[in-house]
């Protein structure tokens, strides 16, 4: 049996996004700039992608702009604040993705902006009142804090984050890579100014991603050298796979409940599994609790052991696919940064589960099993 449990690295393709996106590989391959007919059968259906994730986001297409990655979508949200909004002070947690906290990091060290981290309980999640704090001290603050962590799920209320961030007139960035197509987003009334997704995260094809950039916020370009983008992001456009982000999109909005449901009882299904059948597992963050985490996301601690640093290894060889955390850092020998904020035993070895409605009861079963095997217990 071939197990795919990294769905937080990157989802598979699904085939009516492909299909989608074939004709725009092949019959209308004409640049989006371009003003003559295989042109501009290309713009309209880089329109048509924005104006449809605009509606499924409740936003006004004009605020939409595709990116090459969520990772740059994070980038032009903070350096464009920064260098535009008369930003001083950002404040982040210890906690977020790498493509949040390096570039706040860098522009730190160039001295425009002083950075602050905002302190979390023992769970992992943010302490709001310490956010409250940082915000009445620091005026006209950058704050940047996810909606779900990648690596142990923990979900943060951006909505609360958002309503503080409005009282002490501070910008909210939030990078929602790992919620986009999880939960319904309302951006009419969500009170954020900047929100990063990524196609690959939710069954869209790599190297595509958007930023929603509230109107009521102007930011420079981020990228010159053109007028794409509404002359936000020069260079052109990746246009079959903006077909495929907006179509990823829509088919994650079309069973979303009924997807959430069923994932959701496979993660259930681990979490009884692995108490069941391994002595002193753990669960880190909150990743265990249906409310207060994301439902593809569980990360686990397992039983020190001597090698316990083969554990991952061990799973790849029973052809099972998971990860020590992000999939950005997970060929360095680094211990995650989210776990090393938690305090976590590194003698205990941390793996990031993450589901998708393609995986099945039967590969939970027999990951557990193998599991259990390695750690030299019982089933």
């Amino acid at each position: 049996m071939r197990v795919y449990l990294d769905n937080a690295a990157t989802t598979p393709l699904y085939e009516e996004v492909l299909e989608a996106m074939k004709p725009y590989m092949t019959t209308y391959y004409g640049n989006p700039s371009s003003i003559h007919s295989h042109g501009r059968e290309a713009k309209v259906a880089v329109e048509h992608a924005r104006k449809k994730v605009a509606t499924l986001l409740n936003a006004a297409p004009a605020e939409i702009f595709f990116t090459g990655s969520g990772t740059e979508g994070n980038n032009m949200a903070l350096r464009g604040s920064v260098e535009a909004l008369g930003i001083k002070h950002a404040i982040t947690s210890p906690i977020e993705h790498h493509a949040v906290i390096h570039p706040l990091e860098q522009l730190a060290r160039e001295g425009k902006i002083q950075l602050h981290l905002v302190a979390l309980d023992a769970k992992g999640h943010v302490r709001y009142e310490h956010l409250e704090h940082l915000l009445k001290k620091n005026s006209r603050s950058l704050v940047s804090l996810m909606q779900a962590n990648n690596e142990i799920g923990n979900l943060s209320d951006i909505v609360l984050i958002g309503e503080l961030c409005k009282k002490y007139d501070a910008i909210f960035h939030s990078d929602a890579v790992q919620t986009i197509s999880h939960f319904k987003h309302d951006l009419q009334a969500l009170p954020v100014h900047f929100l990063v997704g990524s196609a690959h995260k939710f069954h869209g094809p790599k190297g595509v991603g958007f930023i929603y950039i509230n109107n009521d916020v102007k930011i420079k370009p981020f990228i010159h050298g053109g007028a794409q983008e509404q002359n936000m992001r020069s260079g052109t456009e990746n246009v079959y796979g903006i077909v495929g982000l907006s179509k990823a999109l829509e088919i994650g909005y079309r069973a979303m409940e009924k997807d959430r449901s069923y994932i959701q009882s496979l993660k259930d299904r681990m979490i009884q599994q692995l108490k069941e059948n391994i002595p002193d597992i753990a669960f880190n963050g909150d990743s265990e609790h249906p409310e207060r985490s994301l439902y593809t996301v569980l990360n686990v601690s397992f039983p020190p052991s001597d090698d316990h640093d083969m554990l991952l290894f061990n799973l790849d060889i029973q052809q099972i696919s998971a990860s020590a955390g992000s999939a950005c850092t997970s060929g360095s020998n680094v211990y995650p940064h989210v776990l090393a904020a938690l305090k976590t035993d590194p003698k205990r070895n941390a793996i990031r589960f993450s589901f998708s409605k393609h995986n099945t009861a039967e590969e939970i079963d027999y990951t557990v099993e193998k599991l259990a095997a390695f750690c030299h217990v019982g089933v």
